[in-house]
Parts: structure tokens; sequence; C-alpha cells
């Protein structure tokens, strides 16, 4: 399995949905909405999207 990456390409704002869509083997565009429709139910999702953001490394040139 690739590793936990921000991808250079295909980002959207950070490119955490892009790096879980490459890391799962899924479509960037499902994580995305995936992330979206889970703002709809309470809980830490912001939270955890921050967290991705500053976890996550940069994919190298």
């Amino acid at each position: 399995m690739p590793d936990l990456i921000r991808p250079r390409r295909g980002r959207i704002i950070a490119g955490v949905c892009a790096g879980l869509a490459v890391r799962f083997g899924a479509s960037a565009w499902l994580i995305r909405v995936i992330f979206v429709l889970s703002m709809l139910l309470p809980g830490p999702q912001i939270l955890i999207y921050l967290a991705l953001w500053v976890i996550m490394p940069k994919q190298r040139a």
C-alpha cells in the first residue's frame, strides 16, 4: 500500500482527502463527498481534518 502523504496533484484545499484516496485506492471525489456528508453529523470532523493536515507529510518533488 502507498504511504499516507498529501499529493502535489489533485489537491483542493490541503490534499488530505486526495492523500486518503491514494492510500486506500478510492476516488478522491468519493472521499470528499463522504467527508462533506459526514459534516451533517455531530462530531470532530473538522478537528480530524486539521490534525491530518498537520500530521500528513507533503509529497516530495
